[in-house]
């Protein structure tokens, strides 16, 4: 006779969520680590109360706002190499749709996250209940089928039994090394308040094997025909290469072929900076020197990459006439992009297999030297972004990157997502370590920064976590530095002030739109401050979240402002207004070119000169067949 336990839905999720486990390469990680909340009706007599219970077996945070919520569980994922992550549980109504965006970032750059928000009553005592959407068409519709669309895995647990192949279907999801994203569980709250009588094995402990699928033979035989016959080979790094773990595998092929490696935002660290076969950031984001590689290599090797728009300078990059794919990527879907030979596997077990097979491969002699005097000729300029010659003058956005750089070691951690910081990021930053360069490009949403660097702080505590803003993202979403206050997780917040959206602000007037709306101007009554910034003090405004604040207003402040912000044991902002004047030189443009489609008919002289601009690149572009 089967043994039970009579617990309610939400006692026995949270009871079986503590008991899921993660095991690749001989090691276990605990799969849901904590949960993440904000409790209203939907959520807090149900999952409220079983988090109480239970509060031995499963840690939880206070969030402050949903979306963040889920940005703090990725950052977390992420920085555990999606072996680990967290849940995040929301009232109905508007705490659950606020999670949408968090979702959809979640699934692009497939990091698995877990969420449980509240929903409308199964049985329908009362018909609406507060916060209910009615469809007049469809009964079971509520606002958490907006969820649908940006999850991985989605289900609605009406009956207490459900919960039992759904929770299921959901770890396999989570763990899954192609199909892992965001994952909902909608709970409604009655359904999460009702007892049952559930099976004691629901509750033993499971462990998920995270797969290391081996490529397969004639995709391999292929893969070193490719291979070998290449003249101007170029690796294309992607954060599949730190999904897997493969940064040892993919330094002991760079080192065995000198075949150099480019990375996207997400493979960045993949080889460290000093790497001889290192080229840095590729695309429109990238640098000289892997760009021009790019232009001529005659076999581009994928490597865990999704060839964003961003990466293939939307379709210019390779212009080689001739040039040849092969792509391996775990995922088929990514493997078969731009007419490559696939080679559908684990990063690290098809980097060690094809270094195997094609051993004795070598670059020739002369390329290697190319790139490498070109990466030389590339970190002279890095270097000028980042010097001051005046220590009493304002920063340049890229001299706060040199000062950092001057600081920091393997152990600092960078987190950003948005606006001109990831570009200058790509081009410039030295990745010291695998896990350094933490930036989220496949969203690029405003406002991740914070709550992600929570998520990575409490997955690395004790390194230092950065959290690089501008004013424009900042105001987006700061409500989490309050949960970094009440848990003192020590993160280092740097508040970049530019008045604006400048990043948006530079493509507008690049595209013929003269940059409207993207300043941050105040008109006052009488023109008091017309044309002017914004009376708004950002820095005051972390200050009285519970933050410590260092200003500073010169690179000499600058300098001593985040060596005691790293040092600092709580939270911590550094708040700096940047030098923006066109007289004062920044950082190399970009390298190559983005798709951003300019008006075909315009008046105004600035949208006529963008629009032949843009025909002119867009002439270049080429579909890989």
């Amino acid at each position: 006779m089967t043994r039970t336990v009579r617990l309610t839905v939400a006692q026995a999720l949270v009871r079986f969520l503590a008991n899921q486990y993660t095991e690749r390469d001989g090691a276990r990680h605990r799969l849901i680590d904590a949960t993440w909340g904000i409790f209203g009706h939907g959520n807090v007599a149900g999952l409220g109360q079983a988090l109480l219970q239970y509060g031995d077996d499963m840690p939880f945070h206070q969030g402050r706002n949903e979306q963040a919520m889920v940005h703090a569980a990725v950052g977390y994922a992420r920085q555990r190499d999606r072996l680990s992550t967290h849940a995040v549980t929301t009232s109905i109504g508007p705490g659950a749709t606020n999670l949408v965006t968090g979702a959809a970032l979640a699934t692009i750059n497939h990091l698995p996250v877990l969420l449980l928000p509240g929903d409308v009553f199964a049985t329908r005592p009362a018909d609406p209940v507060l916060q209910q959407l009615e469809v007049p068409y469809a009964g079971d519709v509520s606002v958490n089928d907006c969820l649908r669309p940006v999850s991985k895995y989605f289900d609605r647990i009406e009956r207490p039994e459900r919960l039992i192949p759904a929770a299921l279907q959901a770890m396999r999801v989570l763990t899954d090394p192609v199909d892992t994203g965001a994952v909902t569980l909608a709970l409604p709250q009655d359904v999460q308040a009702e007892g049952f009588d559930w099976p004691e094995e629901f509750f033993r402990e499971r462990v998920w094997a995270v797969r290391r699928p081996e490529p397969d033979a004639h995709e391999l035989a292929d893969a070193v025909q490719e291979l070998t016959r290449a003249r101007r080979p170029l690796v294309v790094a992607g954060g599949g290469v730190h999904h897997s773990g493969a940064e040892d595998a993919l330094k002991e092929f760079a080192g065995a072929t000198r075949i150099p490696v480019a990375s996207t935002q997400a493979g960045k660290g993949s080889l460290l900076h000093d790497h001889p076969a290192d080229v840095g950031g590729i695309g429109h984001t990238g640098t000289a020197t892997a760009n021009e590689l790019a232009r001529t290599a005659d076999l581009v090797i994928g490597v865990g990459t999704r060839y964003t728009d961003f990466t293939t300078a939307s379709g210019t990059l390779f212009a080689n006439p001739d040039v040849r794919f092969l792509n391996l990527n775990v995922a088929a879907f990514d493997a078969h992009k731009l007419s490559a030979k696939p080679l559908v596997a684990d990063a690290r077990a098809g980097l060690t297999a094809l270094r195997s097979e094609a051993a004795g491969y070598r670059a020739e002699p002369a390329y290697v030297a190319e790139y490498t005097e070109d990466k030389e000729r590339w970190e002279h300029r890095v270097d000028a972004c980042f010097t001051a010659e005046d220590e009493l003058v304002r920063p340049t956005q890229s001299q706060v990157l040199g000062i950092l750089d001057e600081l920091a070691t393997g152990d600092d951690i960078l987190i950003n997502a948005a606006g001109s910081l990831p570009g200058d990021l790509h081009k410039l930053w030295r990745a010291r370590s695998r896990d350094q360069y933490h930036v989220e490009y496949g969203y690029s949403c405003m406002g991740y920064e914070i709550p992600a660097a929570l998520g990575v702080a409490l997955a690395a505590p004790g390194r230092p976590v950065w959290a690089l803003v501008g004013d424009g993202t900042y105001l987006m979403l700061p409500t989490e530095i309050v949960t970094a206050v009440q848990e003192n997780i020590p993160v280092k917040v740097v508040i970049l002030q530019n008045h604006g959206y400048a990043s948006i602000g530079g493509l507008s007037a690049s595209v013929g739109a003269e940059g409207f709306a993207t300043q941050y101007r105040f008109a006052g009554e009488q023109g008091a401050y017309a044309g002017a910034p914004l009376p708004v003090d950002l820095a005051a405004n972390a200050a009285s979240l519970g933050m410590t604040v260092h200003r500073a207003k010169t690179v000499r402040d600058l300098r001593e402002a985040l060596a005691a912000a790293r040092d600092a044991t709580r939270p911590t902002c550094v708040y700096v207004e940047t030098e923006t004047s066109d007289t004062v030189s920044g950082p190399p443009p970009a390298q190559a070119w983005w798709d951003v489609p300019v008006a075909e008919t315009a008046e105004r002289s600035a949208a006529v000169k963008a629009r032949e601009e843009y025909d002119r690149h867009a002439a270049g572009r080429r579909r890989h067949l």
